[in-house]
């Protein structure tokens, strides 16, 4: 769950303590996984946290728990959230490791999947041809599915999010003279001054 939080100017570091706190009390809760602040960009712009657990249940405990009220009524005098998504599914084939960055734009997701999917589909169907050219459309199916499927998932998709980190994940900030500079995934500038 990806949540937007506009902070009161100057009670930054009064939200960040907030924030630490709330992710303390969240790692206690079954099914925790991991929690990621975001700084904006810009001042006046949107937090945003990144909470992750292992299924939609333990998450909505978290979120019914008495500790995380406790702890949203204190935060109300530094923050307002401003928006919440939920996401489960394709998005989980682009988590990197010690990244809380929310999933990219679909469209990514959709060309990544594809570039993915399409050279593993026809090695499968090479390879599995012709032990399995006979069979029915449906009885290749219940094979191919879940080969592919478990291959995208453990061997395919790690290694196309972290090749291509730099394009799913860009990051913006401004440099030195006023104007933007792309950060990829190495935390690098690439505006040409190294």
């Amino acid at each position: 769950m990806t949540v937007a939080r506009r902070v009161a100017p100057g009670r930054e570091a009064e939200f960040e303590d907030w924030a630490d706190r709330l992710t303390a009390a969240a790692a206690r809760c079954d099914g925790f996984l991991g929690a990621g602040l975001l700084r904006p960009g810009r001042v006046g712009e949107d937090w945003h946290v990144v909470y992750r657990f292992d299924s939609p249940d333990h998450l909505d405990t978290w979120q019914r728990s008495p500790a995380r009220a406790g702890l949203m009524a204190e935060g109300e005098a530094v923050m307002r959230t401003t928006g919440t998504s939920r996401i489960s599914g394709l998005e989980t084939w682009f988590a990197l490791p010690g990244r809380t960055a929310p999933a990219p734009p679909r469209w990514k997701m959709f060309l990544v999947t594809v570039a993915g999917q399409n050279p593993l589909q026809v090695l499968m169907y090479v390879a599995l041809g012709g032990v399995v050219g006979g069979w029915t459309a449906s009885a290749r199916l219940a094979l191919f599915v879940p080969l592919v499927a478990a291959s995208m998932t453990w061997l395919v998709m790690p290694r196309l999010a972290r090749l291509l980190a730099g394009w799913l994940y860009p990051v913006r900030r401004r440099g030195s003279a006023g104007r933007e500079a792309s950060l990829p995934a190495t935390g690098k500038p690439t505006d040409g001054r190294g």
